[in-house]
């Protein structure tokens, strides 16, 4: 038989307690405390390296790093991608192999083999 906190429903889904649902909701909302958080940091540092005195190269690259991470972790924890491993995987493979044909082909085109 099953236990107090959780209950078996005819169509074989597990219904748990309230404490153990808040509990599970009290996780998340910590964890999106915290992305928050670590975004308006990442926002800070934005801001403050716009004052360095860099090259422009480095400024984008820079940027383009911050800029990688807040979105990753938008992506990861806001549109819930940390569950979707395989489909993730599968996505950046293919667009990884896209990528690889366009310099190719944009490397061919521009090179020798192609004009002689």
């Amino acid at each position: 038989m099953s236990s107090d906190h959780e209950h078996t429903h005819p169509s074989g889904e597990e219904h748990h307690s309230f404490e153990e649902v808040q509990k599970h909701i009290q996780k998340h909302v910590r964890i999106y405390i915290s992305v928050f958080a670590a975004l308006m940091v990442l926002t800070l540092v934005t801001v403050a390296a716009s004052y360095l005195h860099l090259s422009l190269g480095q400024a984008v690259t820079l940027a383009l790093c911050i800029a990688i991470i807040k979105g990753s972790l938008v992506a990861g924890f806001f549109m819930h991608l940390m569950s979707e491993k395989k489909t993730i995987y599968l996505i950046l493979i293919i667009a990884a192999v896209f990528i690889v044909g366009l310099f190719s082909g944009t490397w061919l085109f521009h090179s020798d083999i192609v004009h002689n």
